[in-house]
């Protein structure tokens, strides 16, 4: 329920994931710092929201999922395989933060500050690390690829594949590659320079989709990721799907709702009620102020 006073508007859910009920409360006040509690308890960050209260969601901005640049798809791979794999979800910072204490140490050595013999514990690092990364992210992809598939083909875009473009750095090919290093002043081998591939009939979508093809892989990631978590947290997510109808036909809509009656717990926004696939469970009508 979203309620709206003169200062604040505050939005409450109320639900379950799994066997485990939870209340949120989420107050945006004017000038004043957001506010969030769960079952009681007021949270630090949203980070912490986001591990407790698990989300998918779907918005016209995540096309840049699938036609952005490869950096936006590490970056999504990465929050996608912390949700599924919670004791690696730092893995992508720390190396990032690896990458960076070695570019500078690249740095230094170029301007004479520093010497090469200082970058070896960072380059290690980077190898150990990047390697964690790498296998981590390459699991994610393969439990993620057979449902993301799947759902595809069912939205109407056959034989989309999911495929993790990169291979492990190890020390000797950083090391092999020092002097260039030094001279760009950057790390120019490991998974921060690694991508995503997402095709259908061999085709790269981020080149050769439609916007309709863009969108309908983006929807498949997103609930191809909700079942995997179903199967392996036995939990489902709550999954948001914001304007996700708009480049659907009748089939594609009518396919889209069985689904979401397989997974539950999904909000689907849509500017009319006839949009809407399906007998969805409970409508709300949002209007200036209020809803009902």
């Amino acid at each position: 329920m979203i309620r709206f006073g003169a200062d604040a508007a505050r939005v409450e859910l109320r639900g379950a994931l799994g066997q485990s009920a939870f209340e949120t409360d989420v107050v945006l006040a004017v000038r004043e710092p957001r506010s969030v509690t769960l079952n009681g308890e007021r949270l630090g960050s949203s980070e912490r929201l986001r591990h407790e209260l698990t989300t998918l969601v779907f918005t016209p901005d995540r096309l840049a999922v699938v036609k952005g640049a490869p950096a936006t798809r590490r970056a999504y791979l990465d929050r996608a395989l912390g949700r599924l794999f919670p004791a690696r979800a730092t893995l992508g910072t720390e190396y990032a933060g690896t990458v960076g204490q070695r570019n500078a140490g690249l740095r230094r050595v170029r301007a004479g500050r520093s010497t090469r013999a200082a970058l070896a514990p960072w380059s290690q690092r980077v190898a150990t690390l990047g390697g964690e990364l790498v296998r981590a992210r390459t699991e994610a992809v393969t439990l993620l690829a057979p449902g993301f598939s799947g759902i595809a083909g069912e939205l109407g875009l056959a034989d989309a594949t999911l495929a993790y473009e990169g291979e492990l750095p190890s020390l000797t090919e950083l090391e092999a590659r020092l002097d260039a290093d030094v001279e760009r002043g950057l790390t120019g081998v490991g998974p921060h320079l690694h991508d995503l591939r997402i095709e259908a009939g061999g085709r790269d979508l981020r080149v050769f989709g439609s916007q309709g093809e863009q969108r309908v892989a983006v929807l498949a990631l997103v609930l191809a990721e909700a079942e995997c978590l179903r199967e392996r947290v036995g939990t489902s997510p709550l999954v948001l799907l914001d304007d996700v109808l708009s480049e659907l036909d009748g089939t594609r809509r009518e396919a889209l709702a069985d689904m979401i009656s397989r997974g539950a717990q999904t909000v689907v926004t849509a500017t009319a009620a006839a949009a809407l696939p399906g007998e969805p469970a409970q409508v709300l009508a949002v209007a200036p102020g209020e809803v009902g």
